[in-house]
């Protein structure tokens, strides 16, 4: 009976360390081989928002393989914000091209994916190409969005060349 107990102690003891790691293992379990391809810091008349940095299993960045996104946050936003600021930049840069039906569809996943901020929360958007986009929120994920279209359009938002920081976008992208 002594026996019995210690081996399904253990198991147990097993059992939590595995699902420990796997919590745990946050966005890199997407990328494990990724390398920090830039960083940069993204002001606002004179405020620092966050710090941006962009990883990699490929440098340069090529369009057909995953990377990650991640934002260390300086202030305190809320998931509204974020959410509003993002759907303007989409519009901005993608015009007519969506149709207001496709961005209240997008913003109803962006409120899934994203929260409230605070000083040094960690929102981190990885890049999966053909399938669309995965979010964390520190190292727990928030959401799925299994949307290619919306992947590129929100992506746009920090690596297209018309991005409104394009010092941001020549850090991240690296030498």
């Amino acid at each position: 009976m002594k026996d019995r107990l210690l081996h399904c102690i253990r198991g147990g003891l097993w059992l939590l360390l595995l699902l420990g790691a796997t919590a745990n293992a946050g966005w890199q379990e997407a990328l494990p081989d990724a390398r920090l391809v830039g960083s940069g810091e993204f002001s606002w008349f004179g405020f620092k928002v966050y710090r941006a940095r962009l990883w990699s299993t490929l440098t340069p960045l090529a369009a057909d393989r995953p990377f990650a996104l991640e934002l260390t946050y300086r202030r305190n936003l809320s998931r509204d914000d974020l959410v509003q600021a993002s759907l303007d930049e989409i519009k901005r840069l993608s015009g007519a091209s969506i149709s207001p039906g496709q961005l209240e569809a997008w913003q109803r996943q962006m409120e899934l994916s994203f929260v409230d901020v605070t000083p040094g929360r960690t929102l981190t958007g990885v890049r999966l190409p053909g399938r669309g986009v995965q979010f964390f929120v520190d190292q727990r994920l928030q959401h799925e969005v299994d949307d290619e279209a919306f992947a590129q359009a929100f992506f746009a938002i920090w690596l297209d060349p018309r991005t409104r920081n394009p010092h941001l976008r020549e850090q991240l992208l690296g030498p």
